[in-house]
C-alpha cells in the first residue's frame, strides 16, 4: 500500500509536473531497467564496443583538505533513444537535477584566505549549467548519445573546467582567483540516487 504523500512532497511533485509539460513530455522513471542482466557489461580493458574502455585509469585523487562548493539545479528533458535497457525511461521525459560542484585545494589564496571567488565560482557554475536548463539533451548532443546523470556529470565538469581557465579573478589571478586543485560534479536525480565526476584542473 502506497502511503499518502505529505503536503510538501506534493506540492513539489505538482511543480515538477508543471514544469516537466513546459517540454510536452511525461515524467517517467528514470533509468529503470526493463531487464536486470542488461547493466553486466564486459571489463575495462576487454573487447568492447564501449568508448570508455579505452579511457585509462584516472589519476588518485590527493589530500586536499580546503573546498569550497557550489549548489544549483537544472530542469531538462531527454531520451534514451528507445534503447530496452533503460525501460520506461527510453522515451523522451523531463528531469530535474540538483547540481553540486566542489572546488578543493591543498592551499588558500595567500592573500584572500579562500580557496576560490566564490561570486566568480557561482556565476561560473550558472553559465554553464544555463547551456542545458530547460533544453532538449537530445537537440544537444544528437541521436545516440545517451545522456545518462553520468555522462551530464562529466559534460558539467568539462565546460567548468573550460570556463574556469579563462577566467580571471578580482586580483588578477587565472581560473578565478587563483585557484589550482580538483574539481567535483555531482547531479543528484533525488535523495536516493545521484552521480559523480571528478578530477584536477588541468
Amino acid at each position: 500500500m502506497i502511503p499518502p504523500l505529505s503536503f510538501c512532497t506534493a506540492v513539489v511533485w505538482l511543480a515538477f509536473a508543471v514544469d516537466a509539460s513546459t517540454f510536452g513530455v511525461p515524467m517517467t522513471s528514470h533509468r529503470r531497467s526493463a531487464d536486470a542482466s542488461s547493466i553486466i557489461r564486459p571489463p575495462r580493458g576487454g573487447t568492447t564496443d564501449d568508448p570508455s574502455a579505452t579511457v585509462p585509469p584516472a589519476p588518485p585523487r590527493p589530500h586536499l583538505p580546503y573546498t569550497l562548493g557550489i549548489r544549483d539545479s537544472i530542469m531538462i528533458a531527454h531520451s534514451f533513444h528507445g534503447h530496452p535497457s533503460f525501460g520506461p525511461a527510453g522515451g523522451l521525459h523531463g528531469a530535474t537535477y540538483t547540481v553540486d560542484v566542489e572546488f578543493a585545494s591543498r592551499e588558500l589564496h595567500p592573500e584572500c584566505n579562500w580557496v576560490i571567488d566564490i561570486g566568480i565560482a557561482s556565476d561560473l557554475v550558472a553559465e554553464v549549467l544555463r547551456k542545458y536548463n530547460h533544453k532538449n539533451l537530445d537537440e544537444i548532443f544528437g541521436d545516440g548519445v545517451m545522456t545518462t546523470t553520468e555522462f551530464m556529470c562529466r559534460a558539467i565538469f568539462d565546460g567548468v573546467v573550460e570556463k574556469l581557465k579563462g577566467t580571471k579573478g578580482a586580483e588578477g589571478d587565472h581560473n578565478g582567483g587563483g585557484f589550482d586543485g580538483w574539481i567535483k560534479v555531482t547531479l543528484w536525480e533525488s535523495h536516493k540516487a545521484w552521480a559523480s565526476f571528478e578530477g584536477p584542473l588541468i
